[in-house]
């Protein structure tokens, strides 16, 4: 049986889905330590060569796939900090 990739079920929509939750319901201690979350140093500049690379139309297909892995986690880390702000919001 194959499974086609689609937005709906990549690993961050997924996992999106499990950190739904309804505002204000993350405990304060948790939503300021998701608000501390952000690539290492090293990541952070691995993904700057990376997108240069891609704005100069020279990335590899492996590059592209490690560049698709870091837009990704940021994503995620996105969400994870926009719960953690309406979370400490309704405090």
């Amino acid at each position: 049986m194959t499974t086609e990739l689609t937005a709906e079920n990549t690993e961050v929509a997924i996992l999106g889905r499990v950190l739904e939750m309804e505002d204000g319901d993350l405990p304060a201690a948790v939503a300021q330590s998701w608000l501390k979350l952000r690539l290492a140093d090293a990541d952070e500049a691995r993904l700057r060569d990376l997108s240069v690379k891609a704005k100069r139309e020279e990335l590899s297909l492996a590059d592209q796939a490690l560049l698709e892995n870091y837009l990704h986690v940021g994503r995620l880390i996105d969400l994870m900090k926009s719960k953690a702000r309406l979370s400490l919001k309704t405090t």
